[in-house]
C-alpha cells in the first residue's frame, strides 16, 4: 500500500501530547515510536488523549490495532490488545487482562531488547490471522 495513504501524529502533536511526562519518559517513547515505524512503517498512528496513548494500526479501529505505546509518571508501556495470546518466547509481556499484555519499560536500555520488535512482528501476524 501507499504509505501516504496513512496517517502519522505529527512531532509537534507528540510533544504536546508528553510535554507533562519527565525527560526520561519521552526519550523512551520517542525510541519506542522509532521502534515501531521501522517495523511497520505502513502504520496509521494516533493519539487516543483520554486513554493517554499512542496507537498503532492498519485502521482507526480497536479490532486494527498492532499495539500502543503508554507513557507513565515513572515507566512506559508498550501494550498489545491481543496480548493474551501472542507468542512471547522472552517472556516479556505481563498483565491480568482478558486480552491485552504490556511489556513494561523503565530505562532507555530496556528499549533495545530485540524482542520488542519480535512482539511487533507477531501482533502483525496475529492480526492478519
Amino acid at each position: 500500500m501507499n504509505q501516504a495513504n496513512y496517517l502519522t501524529e505529527s512531532d509537534e502533536a507528540i510533544q504536546i501530547f508528553l510535554s507533562t511526562y519527565p525527560s526520561t519518559i519521552i526519550s523512551i517513547v520517542k525510541m519506542l515510536r522509532k521502534i515501531v515505524k521501522d517495523v511497520v512503517p505502513e502504520a496509521i498512528e494516533q493519539i487516543d488523549y483520554p486513554a493517554k496513548m499512542i496507537a498503532y494500526g492498519y485502521q482507526k479501529t480497536y479490532k486494527d490495532m498492532i499495539c500502543v505505546i503508554m507513557p507513565y509518571k515513572n515507566w512506559v508501556n508498550l501494550g498489545f490488545p491481543r496480548g493474551a495470546t501472542l507468542a512471547d518466547p522472552g517472556r516479556l509481556l505481563s498483565g491480568t487482562g482478558k486480552r491485552a499484555r504490556h511489556v513494561k519499560i523503565i530505562i532507555m536500555e530496556d528499549v533495545s531488547i530485540p524482542a520488542l520488535s519480535s512482539l511487533i512482528q507477531a501482533s502483525i501476524v496475529q492480526l492478519h490471522n
